[in-house]
């Protein structure tokens, strides 16, 4: 898509956000091959010194584009938007479950979602998009191995759990790597997930199932 590389070139990977009060979590929910091409996805709001959740938006939406890898923004981004729209308070700061920069156009659904709000956010993916792990990579805890193309470092592998697959952390919008990767491991809570992302995809999950039993 044309507008692609238009907003890539607006997302921005230093830090640029005020205090971080309210902390926030995105994920879309949706199958690959509904002829249908429904969209669900939740937004939840945390208490960024307890992580309770505070509050939750969801939203379904049907006849969006289908599903094209490295285009998955244009897809879920417009529904992510009508959740946060529903959040009674707004996050400074949102966990987005997908990637950030480490995307073939450089606008994974983190940035393109945190160019659209104009809110920070940070990509926590569970699988490789683009470049390649570099260096040693052991099964530790916080273990760390920078995520490489062509010499540069788009994101970090991040092992979180002892025998677990690792998430690759980028930037998404308005934040420094380092500071991405800081409040990852802040709010991962003995879990694989960092908390925010865990939360919105049970409420993901909760918003499909909805929608399932409101069309009988």
């Amino acid at each position: 898509m044309r507008l692609q590389p238009d907003l890539a070139a607006l997302v921005v990977t230093e830090d640029a956000l005020g205090p971080v009060r309210v902390l926030g979590g995105a994920d879309a929910s949706s199958m690959r091959f509904d002829p249908t091409r429904t969209v669900h996805a939740a937004m939840v709001a945390l208490d960024v010194a307890t992580l309770a959740p505070i509050g939750a938006g969801g939203a379904s939406r049907s006849g969006g584009l289908p599903y094209i890898p490295g285009l998955l923004g244009f897809r879920e981004v417009p529904v992510l938007a009508r959740a946060f729209a529903q959040l009674p308070v707004k996050p400074d700061l949102i966990l987005v479950d997908g990637h950030g920069i480490a995307h073939p156009k450089g606008l994974g659904v983190a940035s393109h979602l945190g160019v659209v709000l104009d809110v920070p956010t940070i990509g926590v993916a569970k699988s490789v998009l683009r470049g390649t792990v570099e260096g040693d990579f052991p099964d530790t805890p916080g273990a760390r191995a920078p995520l490489v193309w062509k010499g540069r470092v788009l994101g970090m592998a991040l092992r979180t759990r002892r025998g677990a697959n690792p998430l690759y952390v980028s930037v998404g919008h308005r934040v420094s790597l380092e500071t991405a990767i800081a409040w990852v491991e802040r709010t991962l809570r003995g879990r694989r997930l960092p908390e925010p992302t865990r939360l919105a995809h049970e409420e993901a999950a909760r918003v499909r199932l909805a929608a399932a039993a409101a069309a009988g």
